[in-house]
């Protein structure tokens, strides 16, 4: 994987929130649990119209969506070509970058509507979210109360120390994997999957919930296949190459974070009832759709028999 130093790096998609504080912990959510305890997730606060909601979500009223952030740092560590492709906060910066760009072409094409611009939230320990409070434990996830994608960078170590997933392309799979929930709030499929966990046991709720993560993943999956073909606001390719050893980096992460995977990790049986974001196996297989197609049409993972259970 190699980025175009030439580049121009759009600090305005991030809202950078570091070392601001925030306090976390006051929020649900699908979280990813790791041995040991701790526990990380790429995942999707899901806010529910009713009281207590299904998966603990929990708005916190007046304490979410109210930070700033203060980008002046960052953008001046990454308007500096000779060393920002060498900053974790400015490669990653583009690969927002690169991901907003396909999706606002690829928007029109494929769901005949206009892509909203959805800004990128690094933050530092915890932070407060229009879907409450969160912390670092709970790993990178999109807030649909405030569109907008959350991410505390040291989530990598995480990612490649704990997880051992530490290829480069893991980092922008994680959050083109995030803007795929971006996708599925701005087309209204996370609402008709919440609708239809309404009323539903729980092995059907999570069901539904597997379908929606393996769909972010394939929607990954179509951003990687176009990554060369993204531009920067200067009109430079923002990736000089993708090889197939980055695309097998992106499948591998797919599978260490399936939930059989995690589960095993954690020391407990494998549950498939208790699935949220699907096996190993069914991760790897939507990005890879994804990606051999390169069509958002190849994504219905809600259709019938697309996903045949949790397992």
């Amino acid at each position: 994987m190699e980025l175009n130093e030439n580049a121009d790096i759009d600090t305005s998609q991030i809202d950078d929130r570091r070392g601001s504080g925030g306090g976390g912990g006051g929020i649900g959510g699908l979280p990813i649990p790791i041995g040991g305890g701790g526990i990380v997730g790429v995942i999707i606060f899901l806010v529910l119209a009713v009281a207590g909601g299904y998966f603990g979500v929990n708005t916190l009223g007046g304490d979410g969506g109210e930070q700033t952030g203060d980008n002046t740092s960052l953008q001046q560590k990454c308007s500096n070509k000779e060393s920002a492709l060498d900053q974790l906060d400015c490669r990653n910066t583009l690969y927002v970058n690169s991901i907003q760009d396909y999706w606002e072409k690829a928007t029109p094409q494929y769901f005949g509507r206009e892509y909203t611009p959805a800004k990128t939230v690094f933050f530092s320990q915890g932070v407060r979210t229009a879907c409450g409070a969160a912390d670092s434990g709970v790993g990178p996830f999109y807030c649909p109360a405030d569109d907008q994608v959350y991410i505390d960078l040291t989530f990598y170590e995480v990612l490649a120390k704990q997880l051992d997933a530490p290829g480069q392309f893991a980092q922008p799979y994680v959050l083109a994997h995030e803007y795929g929930h971006r996708m599925q709030d701005l087309v209204g499929t996370e609402a008709k999957m919440r609708k239809a966990q309404q009323g539903a046991s729980k092995a059907e709720q999570n069901l539904l919930s597997v379908k929606l993560e393996l769909q972010a993943d394939c929607y990954a999956g179509t951003w990687a296949k176009a990554a060369t073909d993204t531009k920067s606001d200067n009109g430079q390719q923002i990736f000089k190459s993708l090889t197939v050893q980055d695309i097998n980096e992106g499948i591998d992460t797919a599978g260490k974070i399936g939930d059989d995977v995690l589960q095993k990790r954690s020391g407990n049986p494998v549950n498939p009832e208790e699935f949220t974001h699907g096996t190993a196996a069914d991760r790897q297989k939507w990005f890879s759709v994804g990606y051999k197609s390169g069509s958002p049409d190849s994504c219905d993972t809600f259709a019938p028999g697309a996903v045949s259970s949790a397992g």
